[in-house]
Order: structure tokens, then C-alpha cells, then sequence
């Protein structure tokens, strides 16, 4: 099988995994006998979610026993006859992320102690639902997650600054929800796969603090507007913590995460003959200091004569310098190849398991990119100097040009970043 090839039947491995209508159903409770089952929900993974939730329950529901409404992003709504789909923003929030945000928090409301809750969470929730605190407004908080990702905040540090800034996140859409029972179902997309950090936890306790949040602004030498800042000095706006009672009714099942897609694509990568070797699904850092450090470990293992494949996850970032665009897999996938100096017998795909690299907001963003050997020699053959366009962060016009972009279009599913290098010592 041909690299190229092998490459992306690892990526689909990954990908398939995680799919809501493969790991989700046997997470759904029974329809409950009595009381409504209210299903809210939000992220890039949330209308596939409740596609399945639906096809699931679509005998035992009747009347208005079952309500619902999940958020997703922006093109990745799917027909759903019991439970409402809305399309917001994301990474940057808009107005439909706070409609949405306000939705669900009014179906919680609307629970009562008979009512069942189910919530449907995945990675971009953060973004999708947004309830800004009182005296901050829509538009501060888009600035202010602007800026972080600019940045280069850890999507970690991010959500710290959201959840004290939101009447929704950090818990408290459980504490809407109370006394009802709730069951999160949820997709991790976090390293770590930390209930508090997925979707900036709605449902779970957070141990952050509001100095926390400060520190992650000083870190980055962001000065927010003044109504950020003083909401971030009011101890009322400090997130729920394990004690809370409000959350003695909430309970929470990873049903999807990175380390169980990258177990599928090394099972993949065993059959086909390579040996997997895992780094690991909590990879964090800059972009192309993560791809120096890989390349290493692949001309490493080529030298010895090793066939394997190396396998990880997680998320890098990028500290975006240039004008150019694209995200960190295709960054990654640039910096690699130049590290590689065209190494024959090892190629490699770094991409975004959504479908989407950088979180530009377009479905129709590339996932990420392909890397072969003759990578840096087809590029000089087209006049394209890999260190400019590395420089400029354009690594989408670069792999473009080389027709070597990873292009799914909306998976339904987000377990982070995937990569793959195969190194083969005897390429046919």
C-alpha cells in the first residue's frame, strides 16, 4: 500500500472511532418512564450527537416528553425531527452562540425533579455557547478570544478566562438544571480528556480561579477592556467548585477520546505492517518545535532500520506572526517536512480529527496536510520557498499549491489533532 494511502486510512481509523453513531449509543440511557428527557447540547460533534440521540429514542419518545436544542458550527447542521439543530459561531462567537447559550439554559431551567437532562458535549462548545456575565458584552468577549488565540494561549488557559467571564460554563448550566438528574455525555477533545476543561465544563465543577484567569491575560500581555477586568476582580463570579450542591444530581461519561482514536490507528498501522509507536494524546507546544523534535525521532528510527509508525495527538499551537493562513497541523506538517530534508521512506499527515485546521470558522477549511519525501523538491519545482511561507504562517497556500491538503469537510466528530509519520528503511 502506498504511503499516501496508509496515511489517510489511519486518519479515517482515528476519525471513525470517535463518530457519534459508533461510540455514543451504548452511553443512552433508557427513555425515562416518567418526567421529560431534556437533551441540550453544543459543539462540532453536537448534530451528529443528537442525530444518533434521536434515531435512539425515536420509538419510546412521544408527545412532548422529548425537547431539545444543541448548538453546533456554522455548516455543520444536520435535519434533526426531535431535536432543535441551531448553527452559531465558532472559534469567535456571535449572536446565535449567545441564543443558543440562553436556549439551553432555559430548557435547564424548565426541569423539574422528574426530568431527566441529557447534555451532549464536544469540543467548540466553548464558543458555541456564550452567556456573557452581566456588564460584558458580546462583542468584549470576542476581542478577548481573538486576541488569546493570536496568541497562542493553550486551549486550557482559553477556557480559564471563558468560564468567569459566562453564566453558563465553569457548572453552571447543572446549577440551572437542579434538582433534575443530569447525564454529560461527551467527546473529549482536551489533553487529558479533563471533564472541566471539555466545553469549559457547563456540567462539572471547575477548580479554577478568578486569579488564574488574571495570570493567563498577564501571561500574554493582554490588557482587557475595563468591564472584563473588573468583572475578573468580583469573587460572585468565581466558577462552582466540587463542593457545590447544585451538582450533587450531575454525573458524566466520556463516551469518545483521543488516546481511544489513536488505539484505532495503530491497530490500523500493525496490520499493515508498521510498528506503532505512540508519543502520546496530550501533546502540547508550538507547532514547529513539535515537528522538529518528531522529524528527529524519525530519522532516528530510520537509521536503525525501524518500520514503524509514529503516532500522537493532542493540540499545538501558533504563534501567529505572519499574514499568511493556515492552523497548526498544516504548520506542523511544513516544519517537518524542512526538518526532514527530504528523507526518503518517511511520510507523514498531520490533521484536525473536525475536519477543519485553525478554527478559521469555515467549513470548508482544509484538515490539515500531507507530507512525502519529494515534498520540498515539488515546492522548489513550483518556485516555492519553504522557509518564506513557514515564516509568513502560510502553510495553507504552500500545501495547496503542492495539491497535498487534507480536505474532509465536516467530520461530526473532534478527539483534537491527529498525526501520523510512517518510516519505512526499504521503500519500494
Amino acid at each position: 500500500m502506498h504511503p499516501r494511502e496508509l496515511l489517510a486510512r489511519l486518519f479515517e481509523a482515528a476519525v471513525s472511532a470517535a463518530h457519534p453513531d459508533r461510540c455514543l449509543p451504548p452511553h443512552l440511557p433508557e427513555f425515562p418512564r416518567r418526567g421529560r428527557l431534556i437533551v441540550t447540547g453544543a459543539g462540532k460533534a453536537a448534530a451528529a450527537m443528537a442525530s444518533t440521540t434521536a434515531r435512539f429514542y425515536a420509538g419510546a419518545a412521544s408527545g412532548a416528553r422529548l425537547v431539545g436544542l444543541v448548538a453546533t458550527r456554522h455548516g455543520w447542521g444536520r435535519p434533526n425531527a426531535l431535536i432543535e439543530v441551531v448553527e452559531a459561531g465558532h472559534p469567535v462567537p456571535d449572536a446565535k452562540s449567545v441564543a443558543a447559550a440562553e436556549g439551553a439554559l432555559a430548557l435547564a431551567r424548565s426541569a423539574t425533579a422528574d426530568d431527566h437532562v441529557l447534555c451532549l458535549l464536544s469540543g467548540g462548545a466553548s464558543a458555541l455557547w456564550t452567556a456573557p456575565v452581566a456588564g460584558v458584552t458580546l462583542e468584549a468577549k470576542q476581542d478577548l478570544t481573538r486576541s488569546l488565540l493570536r496568541a497562542g494561549a493553550r486551549i486550557s488557559e482559553i477556557n480559564c478566562v471563558r468560564k468567569h467571564l459566562s453564566r453558563i460554563k465553569g457548572g453552571r448550566l447543572a446549577a440551572a438544571a437542579c434538582p433534575a438528574r443530569l447525564l454529560t455525555l461527551a467527546i473529549s477533545d482536551v489533553p487529558g480528556d479533563d471533564p472541566a476543561t471539555i466545553g469549559s465544563g457547563p456540567t462539572v465543577a471547575d477548580p479554577t480561579t478568578l486569579a488564574e484567569a488574571r495570570e493567563v491575560l498577564r501571561r500574554y500581555s493582554i490588557v482587557p477592556r475595563p468591564e472584563i477586568a473588573a468583572v475578573l476582580e468580583r469573587s460572585e463570579n468565581e466558577t462552582l467548585k466540587p463542593s457545590a450542591p447544585e451538582l450533587v444530581t450531575s454525573s458524566y461519561r466520556l463516551v469518545a477520546t483521543p488516546s481511544a482514536a489513536l488505539a484505532a490507528a495503530a491497530t490500523r498501522a500493525a496490520e499493515a505492517g508498521y510498528h506503532p509507536r505512540v508519543l502520546g494524546d496530550a501533546l502540547e507546544g508550538e507547532a514547529r518545535v513539535v515537528a522538529v523534535d518528531h522529524a528527529r525521532l524519525a530519522l532516528a528510527a530510520r537509521r536503525r532500520g525501524e518500520r514503524v509508525a509514529i503516532l500522537s495527538g493532542g493540540e499545538l499551537t501558533v504563534t501567529v506572526k505572519g499574514r499568511g493562513t493556515g492552523g497548526p497541523n498544516q504548520e506542523y506538517a511544513l516544519a517537518l517536512a524542512m526538518a526532514l530534508g527530504e528523507e526518503p521512506g518517511i511520510a507523514a499527515i498531520a490533521a484536525d480529527t473536525d475536519g477543519t485546521d485553525g478554527g478559521g470558522g469555515d467549513a470548508a477549511d482544509p484538515a490539515g496536510a500531507v507530507v512525502t519525501p519529494d515534498s520540498l523538491a515539488r515546492a522548489r519545482a513550483l518556485d516555492l520557498n519553504a522557509a518564506t511561507f513557514l515564516a509568513n504562517n502560510d502553510s495553507t497556500a504552500f500545501f495547496r499549491a503542492l495539491g497535498d491538503l487534507v480536505e474532509t469537510g465536516p467530520t461530526h466528530t473532534n478527539v483534537n489533532d491527529f498525526r501520523a509519520i510512517l518510516v519505512d528503511p526499504d521503500p519500494q
